[in-house]
């Protein structure tokens, strides 16, 4: 089997190459957008369209919940699960080689799959439900400090002002023992499948216009309301997201609309900032800036016979 990666900043056209290469190959494509799986986020994610779905099977789209939880080693399972299930039916005696499509831009989540991710256990509900009556009690502040006294090494290297990864280390010393630092080994596992990764880019001006503007049609396609619909559940981990975060305080009445506007546009641009650090590390991706489809579609043959 080949899995065809597709990833790159926030706004640079995943979406639209992935449907399009799933169409050309026959194939399906898996969701790597952690967001896009919740089925009440959609305009905030810029999910995949009714009319995009009908054009070629999705999978992890709007699968889970708000309140539902999920990780990045469940999703690692469970992709493999589909991959595995996949292989078996292709037919055994084709000469070509099964081909499945992953996109996205969660990288944490492509990571996963590619690579596979440390052994942590699964948090359990009474663990979560409780570091989450403490956040809302006592505040981040309060938690990171308790993480450096439990887990100092952790502590040291850890974003101070990432909610998520802070109570998730904590979860995992209060039901463990002990120290998240313990269970991140960081070694590659094996895949029963081989990888292309390709890498979308384009100049930064472009890309920080592309993203400007995918906000405004947000607007217009009622993001607003959607938050709104969501308010009940706004202390939810995946809401703690660009383009619902800054919604939420323009429906408290801390910031007017135009400047909800413009930190979602400056906070999009500067996760697409991070997004370009993080792929750039990985020494097996192809990129490809402006690139039409039909050269990349020249690149996957090229090493798909390899």
């Amino acid at each position: 089997m080949k899995l065809i990666v597709i990833t790159g900043p926030t706004g640079v056209g995943k979406t639209d190459l992935s449907i399009k290469l799933a169409e050309h190959y026959g194939t399906e494509i898996i969701n790597a957008d952690s967001r896009q799986i919740y089925a009440e986020m959609h305009i905030g994610t810029a999910a995949p369209t009714l009319e995009q779905l009908e054009r070629v099977k999705h999978h992890f789209v709007a699968t889970k919940h708000i309140g539902d939880y999920y990780s990045a080693s469940m999703y690692e399972q469970e992709v493999l699960e589909l991959l595995n299930d996949c292989a078996q039916q292709h037919d055994a005696n084709s000469h070509k080689d099964e081909i499945m499509i992953l996109s996205g831009g969660s990288m944490l989540y492509i990571d996963a799959v590619c690579n596979g991710i440390d052994d942590i256990p699964t948090i359990r509900d009474d663990i979560r439900e409780m570091m989450k009556q403490r956040l809302a009690s006592e505040g981040l502040e309060a938690l990171v400090s308790e993480l450096d006294r439990l887990d100092p090494e952790y502590g040291k290297i850890v974003d101070r002002h990432n909610t998520r990864r802070v109570i998730h280390a904590l979860e995992i010393c209060h039901q463990t023992g002990l120290t998240y630092t313990s269970f991140r080994t960081g070694e590659k596992k094996a895949r029963p499948f081989s990888i292309i990764k390709i890498g979308l880019t384009c100049p930064r001006e472009q890309l920080y216009e592309r993203i400007n503007t995918r906000v405004i049609r947000m607007i217009d396609e009622g993001l607003v309301d959607e938050v709104r619909s969501l308010l009940p559940y706004r202390h939810e981990n995946a809401l703690n997201t660009v383009g619902y975060k800054e919604i939420f305080k323009y429906i408290d009445g801390e910031i007017p609309l135009d400047e909800a506007i413009r930190q979602i546009q400056s906070n999009s641009r500067q996760y697409a900032r991070k997004q370009l650090t993080w792929y750039k590390r990985d020494e097996e991706m192809k990129w490809f800036e402006n690139a039409e489809t039909e050269d990349i579609i020249e690149y996957i043959n090229s090493r798909i016979k390899q």
